[in-house]
This record gives C-alpha cells, sequence and structure tokens, in this order.
C-alpha cells in the first residue's frame, strides 16, 4: 500500500549542514556560500544525522513573525534523504491512519489530536462510539545496518507516555505506539537498548502486556514524502 502523503508547497533549496546546536537551531551553508541560521523542528539528538558537511534541504516560510524564516526539513545520509522534521510526523501518522494502514487499530469514525490523558499528553484518540484507542507516535530518524531505531538520545517523556499508554489499557481501552521511520535503507524496527536501556525495557513490558507497537516507512525526498510500507517491529 502506498500513500502520498506530503507534497512540499514550494521548492526546497539545497544546503550543507555547519551544525545543529541549542536543540532548535542549525547553520546551514547555501551553494554560493551564504550562511544562514534556520529552525531545526526536531527535539532528539539527529544522532546519524547531524555531521557538518552532510547536504540538506530547507524551506522557506513566509511568516514575518518568525525570527528564522527558514527550517531544516531533511539531510541526507549514506542511504538517502532522512526527514529530521518532526512537525511533520502526526500528519504522516493521520494520513496514514486514514488509509488504513493499520487494521489492528481496528475500526474508526473519529481521529481527535492532542489528547490529554492523566499527566500526559498523547498524539491522537481514535474513537467508535465508546471504543477508544489511545496512540502515540515517534518520529525515527537513526539506523544502524538495516534496523530503524529509537530512541537517539535517552528520553524520560517518551517512557512516561509508555506508561500512560499501559495505564489507559489497564482501563479496557486500546493503546497503541506508533513509529514513523523517515528513512531509506531499513526493513525492521527496534528499540535502541544501548542509548536508553530504560526505555527499551518498559517498551518491552507494554507491548507483552497488550500495549501495541507498530511502525511505518516513508520514502523521502526534496518533492515530497512518502508512507511506502509497513515494517515490523522487533523488541
Amino acid at each position: 500500500m502506498v500513500i502520498i502523503i506530503m507534497l512540499f508547497k514550494d521548492p526546497l533549496k539545497p544546503a550543507k549542514l555547519l551544525r545543529r546546536y541549542k536543540r532548535f537551531l542549525a547553520d546551514v551553508e547555501l551553494p554560493d556560500t551564504t550562511q544562514l541560521t534556520v529552525h531545526c523542528p526536531n527535539t532528539g539528538s539527529m544522532l546519524g544525522c547531524n555531521e557538518p558537511g552532510l547536504p540538506v534541504m530547507i524551506s522557506r516560510s513566509d511568516n514575518p513573525k518568525r525570527k528564522y524564516p527558514h527550517t531544516l526539513e531533511m539531510v541526507k545520509v549514506e542511504t538517502g534523504w532522512v526527514g529530521i522534521n518532526t512537525s511533520l510526523t502526526n500528519k504522516l501518522v493521520r494520513e496514514a491512519l486514514e488509509n488504513a494502514l493499520f487494521p489492528e487499530l481496528g475500526q474508526f469514525d473519529t481521529i481527535r489530536p492532542e489528547v490529554k490523558t492523566g499527566n500526559s499528553r498523547l498524539d491522537f484518540l481514535l474513537s467508535n462510539g465508546n471504543k477508544l484507542t489511545y496512540l502515540e507516535v515517534k518520529n525515527c530518524t537513526m539506523a544502524r545496518a538495516n534496523i530503524a531505531l529509537f530512541p537517539d538520545a535517552v528520553t524520560a517523556r517518551g517512557t512516561k507516555h509508555l506508561e500512560e499508554l499501559l495505564r489507559l489499557h489497564e482501563k479496557g481501552h486500546r493503546a497503541a505506539l506508533i513509529f514513523c521511520i523517515q528513512m531509506a535503507g531499513v526493513t525492521s524496527f527496534s528499540p535502541a537498548a544501548d542509548i536508553d536501556p530504560l526505555y527499551a525495557e518498559t517498551l518491552a513490558g507494554v507491548v507483552e502486556q497488550g500495549v501495541l507497537a507498530l511502525a511505518c516507512r516513508a520514502e523521502v525526498t526534496p518533492k515530497g514524502i512518502v508512507v511506502t510500507e509497513r515494517l515490523p517491529v522487533v523488541i
């Protein structure tokens, strides 16, 4: 199943990554050697796709209130382009949901984003009458060999989300986690236990108790992003 998701409205501009810093900033160099500071919409470490000198693609916003009008959209590594803009991830997954890419989630007639539950905020609530499915989404930009991995840094917040999903599952709701992998050259997903052993252990535990862990892969190009397939989750 192929789902065309995200076509960039305006052409992206090529550049070279100089450095990524302060979590949300990056310096890049345009082909004419002009240097820009751009917004980096990714809270992770971007391990494997933050090395100086890597080719990148940037977009430009027309919003006059933005301090940095350009946004880092993707980075090119050995296997191809990697989508690092996490603000697009939920749009990708929502379109996948609407196209029934995840039949394990059952039937639903409404998709509600950004749902507050307990002390957490989860990405989606799917509902079909009284049947509720709580869903958290994670963007994955790291891989080793042909295995996509998450997280790329210790994530206490991610572990908290897992615990909240389990709590909701124990209350009788369906609970699930979707890893959206925006890169080529991978054939499965696994937790990065060497980076965050607590997250990996917690993920294994909640899955064993009934929380669903699912993964999809998207092809990333400067023209757009296409969700192309499901990937197996190996824990």
